[in-house]
Formats: C-alpha cells, structure tokens, sequence
C-alpha cells in the first residue's frame, strides 16, 4: 500500500496533522518512536496562549486557539480544558505600558482582553504579591492536558481510518517513503516530519536546536488561584537567543496543585534537572506569588523546545527534499498552535484556501542558508 502521506512523530502537532488528514480523505499513517503524546507534548504546560510578538505568530495562535474553544465540547475528561484566561501581571508603570501595547495588538486581531489596575489584580487573586501595578486580562485563553489531548486526536484519526505505529523508530527516509528501524518499508506520497527536535536526525540540515526548559508541580493544598498566571517580562525572556532564562508563569491545577514554570536553556542536551534553575524558577514564583514559600515542590522535570533561527515553526515543503515537508520548530507553542499547524497543512496538502497567511511559516525561508540541504 502507498500512503497519500506518512508523518513522522507522534507528538500533539503529528497527531493533530493525522486527525485533520484523515478526516479530509487521505490515506495517513503516523510512526512514533515511543509512546504517542509523549515527549515535548507531555512536558509541556498546555497553556493554550494568544501570542503577539509578530503578526504571523498572532494569525496563527489566535486561528488555533479558536480551533481548540470549538473542539473544547468533544475533548474527553481526562483532557482536561478549561477556559481559564491568562492575566498578564505587570510589575510596573513601564510594564503596564507594554499591556496597552498588547491590548492594542491583540484587539487588532479581534481579541478581547482588559486592562486590570492594581486593585482589581488584588481582588482577582488574592495569592498575588502586594504593589504589583496591575495587567491585561485575556479571557478566552485556556489549558488542556496535552498527553491526554494527543492521545485522542491519534484515536480520531484512527477512527478516520488512519495506520498509527508506535513504539519503533523511523531509521531513514527514501524516495519512497520511510524505512522502519526493523527494516520494513512504509511507502507514501509525501513525509511529513513532525518530530520536533528529533527533525535534524532524519534532515541534518533542518535548522532547529534544542532548548531546554524546566517545570515544577506543587504538593496540594496550594492557595485557589483562578487564571494562568504569566509576567509580562515573559516575552523578553522567551525571544532571547543566548544564555539562560527564568519568567514568572504558573497554571492552578485542579488537583489543587500549582504547575511552575518556566526556564530556557540553550546549550544543555541532558535530561537532568540543574538545581540553579530550580532554585531560579522557585525564587522568580516567590516574587509574585509569596505564598509559594510555603507550599512544598513535589517534582521538577525538563523538555526541550525545537527552536528555529526566528522562532517561528516550520510548516510546508522542505524545497531541498521533493515530497517531504516539515511541522516542526514550534519551540513553546506546539500545544497551542498543533490544531492551526494542521489546519495550514491541510489546506496547502487539499489545495484549498489557507486559513491565514503561510509565507511566514513556509521552510522555503532557510532556503538560501541551506540550499544544499537534504
């Protein structure tokens, strides 16, 4: 059998290309080297986030966010959606002015959000620190359980008739497909790579690097916090190339635990976890959340980020490569943008009309830089 399309990894985004594929008529198998949902999916925070810091990373995290609050209803339990809001929290006049700024950009794209003085921050959550100036209030934003989320978007594109392999690895690609790393080959029209920061294994020149993030989740019995709580200096902190990084983010679980993050590390390829970070990402929490001193740390972990060159992912045909395409590079986005990545290749794959603006996003950008890529 000849697969119209084979996707490489059985992420959140490679589950989601299946799930949107399968349902629009074409023959898909997905291959995971481990288990589906795992990796930087199960790492990850889940906070589905309107982010703003160019226009194409708002056309694409706003259409995906959209995406998720209608397929909120259909997600099982276990997924765990809840529309929370994100409440921007700024420490100053001069980050105040930077939630105007972003109340302003994201209103341009049809997104509503309000602006929070200093009181009404107090009265919202009360586990806030005192003298902080006040944010931005974006209410549509929300969390989902990303394993959980994967898992069933992997079933709903088997449901659609879709082969899902996992537990062996893809060892190479071949003009005809795949080659599994027991020898079988699996052969398909078009590969999608969908693997994250595992791309460069199978596409050496695929230009995207590891960055390596921290979580914390708290024991129970931490005070209720409603909103996913991030800083506003979260931005500068996710957008630098160099060295290590630590913001303010915590999402209230509904175990009655907190999740912390986050920290970014270029540089570090080991799974451990660095104490220094930990202890960075404790004290930046302090900060904003005081009564973090008195709630004890259950577990710490890390994940690693594909990051690109301009932090933005990757989504369409690798040019170097004729039949093979790329969604990946997602860096702190996956979980958000996995339903809008779909969308995107789908469109491009069906022929139809994209939902937003594909240039940016296109592979075809590092074309000159790696011309001879393969």
């Amino acid at each position: 059998m000849i697969h119209d399309v084979l996707i490489v990894g059985g992420g959140i985004v490679g589950c989601a290309i299946a799930e949107r594929l399968a349902l629009g008529g074409l023959s898909v198998c997905l291959v995971e080297r481990d288990c589906i949902g795992g990796g930087a999916t199960a790492a990850s925070m889940g906070h589905l986030v309107v982010l703003d810091d160019d226009p194409a990373e708002l056309a694409l995290s706003a259409w995906s966010c959209e995406r998720w609050r209608i397929l909120a209803d259909a997600l099982p339990a276990g997924a765990d959606y809840r529309a929370t809001g994100t409440l921007w929290v700024a420490r100053d006049g001069e980050e105040m002015e930077e939630a105007e700024r972003k109340q302003a950009r994201l209103a341009g794209a049809g997104i509503a959000s309000e602006m929070i003085s200093a009181a009404t921050l107090a009265r919202l959550e009360p586990a806030l620190a005192e003298r902080l100036a006040g944010g931005l209030r974006v209410p549509s934003d929300a969390v989902v359980y990303p394993p959980v989320a994967a898992a069933w978007l992997a079933r709903q594109a088997a449901a659609a008739g879709a082969d899902i392999l996992s537990g062996i690895a893809v060892r190479n690609l071949d003009p005809a497909g795949v080659v599994l790393a027991d020898g079988r080959e699996v052969r398909a029209d078009k590969v999608i790579i969908a693997n994250g920061c595992a791309a460069p294994e199978l596409l050496p020149a695929v230009p995207i690097r590891k960055r390596k993030g921290h979580l914390l989740i708290t024991t129970r019995g931490a005070p209720t916090v409603t909103h996913q709580l991030v800083e506003l200096g979260y931005i500068k902190s996710a957008h630098s190339t160099e060295g290590d990084s630590v913001a303010f983010n915590l999402q209230p679980r509904p175990t009655g635990q907190w999740l912390l993050g986050s920290t970014r590390q270029f540089d570090d390829t080991t799974t451990g976890v660095t104490p220094r970070l930990v202890s960075g990402l404790i004290e930046r929490g302090k900060a904003f959340v005081p009564a973090l001193a008195a709630v004890s740390a259950l577990r710490a972990w890390t994940g690693f980020r594909p990051t690109t060159p301009d932090h933005r992912p990757l989504i369409g045909a690798w040019p170097s490569r004729p039949g093979t395409w790329l969604a990946c590079g997602h860096e702190g986005l996956g979980v958000t943008t996995a339903l809008g990545t779909a969308d995107l290749i789908a469109a491009q794959l069906l022929q139809t009309a994209t939902p937003f603006d594909a240039e940016p996003f296109a592979p075809a950008r590092f074309a000159a830089e790696y011309e001879n890529a393969a």
